[in-house]
């Protein structure tokens, strides 16, 4: 669905900048300014700095004098407005209006053509809306709109830096869309082989057996025990050459067991006899 991010009469440059980065990570480019404080925003050196790596929608934006011009070709538009109005739109959270709206249906059955009451159509665009920092949207911009989106906040303090408040929209719409896939920040874990985990296991029995843990002549079900948890770890190659280094440090710091025991003292010579 086309996507179009309006920004009306902004004045702080940053936040243009900040608009443009908050699109790029969430997948829009479609960006129009209607009519900015600085006619050369898209190339001052706040906004580049703000953009922060989303340069190509600001190469692509677009300034325009009215907005009528940045709504051309928009079929369904949403202001962002905190302040109440006598009449207007609906006010609706961005989830719950983006739910209905996508679960419209793209064309009418043929029992809802008879219907009295006709349900809408999904729209095939849709435009955010976003006013000035210091104003908002003024009511005539307001009531061109089909819904007036209301991003949940603390009711004692609902002020959002207009950057924070694009990027907020634009997550919700890019979730209702569908989304992106998380991205692994680590490779996915390789499994040691069952040859592996049975070598450790013989490894740690020995070690065991030397610091006197294991009874070798009554073992019961240590060992099988411990295979269950290491199965239940899903131990990678690495760990199992972790643990087998323990077991390594555990023989080497073992009684030596193969030495002879010493030889109890002979009695002294002049000791006497017992009976």
């Amino acid at each position: 669905m086309k996507t179009r991010f309006i920004l009306i009469n902004t004045s702080h440059a940053g936040n243009v900048g900040a608009t443009a980065r908050a699109m790029k990570v969430m997948g829009f480019d479609d960006l129009v300014l209607v009519a900015p404080r600085w006619a050369n925003v898209l190339n001052r050196e706040e906004t580049i700095q703000r953009a922060s790596g989303a340069l190509d929608v600001l190469k692509n934006a677009r300034i325009v004098a009215t907005l009528d011009e940045a709504l051309d070709g928009m079929s369904h538009l949403c202001a962002t407005a905190m302040t109440p109005r006598d009449f207007g739109p609906p006010t609706l959270a961005p989830r719950a209006h983006f739910a209905e709206l996508l679960s419209r249906p793209d064309v009418l059955s043929e029992q809802e053509l008879t219907a009295t009451v006709q349900p809408a159509l999904k729209p095939d665009s849709v435009a955010f809306l976003f006013g000035s920092e210091r104003f908002g949207m003024n009511n005539d911009d307001v009531y061109r709109c089909h819904a007036a989106l209301s991003i949940p906040t603390n009711p004692k303090f609902g002020s959002l830096n207009l950057g924070a408040a694009v990027q907020l929209i634009a997550y919700d719409w890019r979730e209702a869309l569908g989304g992106f896939a998380v991205q692994p920040a680590t490779l996915e874990p390789r499994l040691a082989d069952a040859a592996a985990v049975s070598g450790m296991l013989r490894h740690w029995e020995e070690a065991l057996a030397g610091i006197g843990f294991l009874d070798p002549a009554s073992p019961k079900k240590l060992m099988p025990r411990l295979n269950q948890l290491f199965n239940r770890a899903s131990l990678s190659p690495e760990e199992i050459h972790i643990l087998r280094g323990v077991a390594k440090a555990m023989l080497q710091h073992a009684p030596d067991q193969t030495l002879p025991a010493p030889a109890k003292t002979p009695a002294p010579a002049d000791s006497p006899a017992k009976p």
